[in-house]
């Protein structure tokens, strides 16, 4: 059989078999194409019309050496023909580049999932540099081979012979290795190959003139589509039905590609100019990438020297008019904290985006963690407020930059957005919003004196408590700057310890003035229940699957989520009133349970982890369990 030609459907005996949602996760050395065939995956999911949500993992080493446990990369979509919330905790299907690849990721596959193993990567010198015994091979296996269904797939040798008669050389070969892994994998469910071959021909044939290495990776693709079907590897193939989504027009985001489209929605909805500074950082290095392909809407970017100096770049656009933004991650938000203060004494608008990483120090820089939040909230000198947001889903992302940007030109202060490294890589269903119901972000500068013939720079607005936003060069709006304390009303120097107490307080009041625009929470699951299990940031899917498996258990626990960290929303206080038990599931140690006790006097309870990923829902699950019994 030609390698080039497609099996059509209809040719196979046996029909593929329904199944409701599946996760398949491919895995091998950052330098096999796994986020590439991942990705290709997922947007093949996308057309198909299933619900999916994606968790790319990285390591943190640049080109780790080939074949060793540390090196691995990873791709897991989960995709359903049901809503669903997370990348999902077990592995049905597991594409194992080499040993190291099957060494780092096989205790993620459920019980009787399937194993697709490159073979040919098994060998003796593979098998040492994952750490394996000599002569012990995990496809060998005999408790492996009764727990999971282990396909060794010749997946080299196939890529090798499959193009044999191509002039490429050998190395241009067998980098097609990941997109032969694509077609066996879309062959095993269904998936149609146009979207990839659409997608190769772009990336290759359209934007680098190479439609030679276009032409070879399709045909790896459509050879590893007939492989799957000729050697009929797993006896059967599976199909997930399109999900009933909401009506629209639909596209995979993920939440930093999020992130900047609606940071340039911001801008476009206050007819503003954006000034985008920042110092390369992992994960947030995308926004940066993302906001200077926006300069047909008024955005700039700025790509500084150090963290310091992006902050000081973003403030230094907000003085002379522009909307000021800086991204960066937990180390460079620790960095930033100084400049934060003066933005917070100037009173100036603000944006900083934090997508938090584990930490401390370096920490694990490619993985998740919640372990920011107060830094956000106190991580500066002195009496400093800002505001502080959350994203909780990557399409969340888009909303939140924009309440972020509104926020800041509202009340003329800084606001921290936080993100994770999941939210961020991850990739979900997004429906295209009407850009015309979103509401304009509505800035007014002076152009003459506030106070008779002077201008009065900290003369306030009763309702936001801002000061007048005055760009500098409008005649008669001369004002001070600088980070020295400031008079009230006059904004001149002013050491007066009376003054200083009355501008800390108004600077705090200010920010609790944003209570205004926050909305009531909302309440889900078991809303009369005595427990509610209250989270924050990128743990709502995990725990929204938590709660309704937990209802199904019969089980009921009342569900609420956080975007607004600082101020809380007004009715915060009468909402944890309400129950009995408060459970806050974080990953980190605790930092909102600390502020919930602080201010509240509530004793709430954590579910708490801190192993560089999302929670598992089952743990999840285990953990509100726990602490019912406990105080049953």
């Amino acid at each position: 059989m030609p390698t080039d030609t497609i099996v059509p459907t209809d040719s196979i005996e046996q029909a593929p078999i329904a199944v409701e949602a599946v996760a398949v996760r491919f895995a091998g050395d950052s330098g096999d194409g796994m986020q590439l065939a991942g990705g290709q995956f997922t947007v093949t999911t996308a057309f198909v019309g299933n619900d999916f949500a994606t968790f790319p993992d990285y390591p943190a080493e640049i080109r780790a050496p080939r074949g060793t446990t540390f090196g691995v990369s990873g791709f897991q979509v989960h995709f359903s023909s049901q809503e669903i919330h997370t990348p999902g905790d077990e592995v049905d299907v597991l594409v194992a580049m080499n040993p190291a690849a099957f060494k780092t990721n096989i205790e993620d596959v459920r019980p009787g999932g399937i194993v697709l193993a490159d073979e040919d990567e098994f060998s003796k010198v593979g098998l040492k540099k994952a750490g394996y015994a000599p002569d012990v091979n995990p496809l060998d296996d005999e408790d492996l081979q009764r727990r999971y269904r282990i396909v060794p797939v010749p997946l080299s040798r196939m890529v090798r012979e499959s193009l044999a008669d191509d002039d490429h050389g050998a190395k241009e070969v067998m980098r097609c290795r990941n997109i032969f892994a694509l077609g066996v994998v879309s062959w095993l469910y269904d998936r149609p190959l146009e979207p990839v071959i659409d997608h190769l021909n772009e990336k290759f044939g359209a934007k680098k003139g190479r439609q030679d290495l276009a032409d070879l990776n399709i045909r790896a693709l459509k050879a590893g589509w007939n492989f799957g079907e000729t050697a009929e590897l797993v006896g059967e193939r599976y199909t997930v039905a399109p999900a009933k989504l909401e009506p629209g027009t639909y596209r995979s985001i993920s939440g930093n590609e999020a992130l900047v489209l609606g940071l340039t929605a911001a801008a476009v909805k206050a007819s503003k100019a954006m000034v985008y500074a920042s110092y390369p950082i992992t994960p947030a290095s995308d926004v940066l990438h993302g906001m200077a392909g926006m300069k047909r809407f008024g955005v700039t970017t700025f790509q500084a020297e150090d963290e310091i100096a992006a902050v000081c770049a973003a403030i230094g656009a907000s003085f002379g008019g522009s909307i000021g933004v800086t991204g960066t991650s937990g180390p460079g938000l620790a960095l930033k904290g100084e400049a934060m203060g003066l933005a917070v004494m100037l009173e100036l608008p603000l944006v900083v985006v934090d997508v938090q990483r584990g930490g401390p120090a370096t920490g694990m820089p490619t993985k998740p963690e919640q372990a920011d939040l107060l830094q956000a909230m106190f991580g500066r000198s002195g009496e400093a407020p800002v505001i502080v947001l959350a994203a909780s889903s990557p399409s969340d992302c888009f909303q939140t930059a924009i309440e972020a940007v509104h926020l800041a030109t509202r009340h003329m202060c800084p606001v921290i957005l936080l993100s994770d490294a999941a939210v961020a890589n991850g990739a979900e269903p997004w429906k295209l919003p009407d850009l015309d119901a979103i509401e304009p972000i509505t800035i007014e500068h002076p152009t003459e004196p506030n106070d008779g013939d002077a201008f009065r720079p900290y003369l306030r607005d009763e309702a936001t408590g801002a000061r007048p936003w005055a760009i500098p060069g409008t005649p008669g709006l001369e004002h001070r700057v600088g980070g020295l304390e400031k008079e009230a009303v006059t904004g001149n120097v002013c050491y007066d310890g009376e003054n200083h107490e009355a501008m800390v307080h108004v600077r705090q009041a200010k920010i609790e003035a944003a209570q205004a625009v926050i909305p009531p929470m909302e309440i889900g699951g078991a809303v009369e229940a005595d427990t509610l299990v209250l989270g924050w940031g990128g743990t709502r899917g995990a725990i929204l699957e938590a709660v309704d498996r937990l209802a199904q258990e019969g089980i009921e626990v009342a569900h609420a989520h956080l975007r607004h960290l600082n101020p809380f929303p007004g009715d915060l206080g009468e909402v944890l009133g309400r129950y009995r038990r408060v459970i806050v599931p974080e990953i980190n140690s605790g930092q909102l349970r600390f502020l919930l006790r602080g201010k509240y006097m509530c004793d709430a309870k954590g579910v708490n982890v801190l192993r560089g990923r999302s929670f598992q829902v089952q743990e999840l699950i285990d953990g509100i369990k726990g602490h019912l019994e406990v105080t049953a």
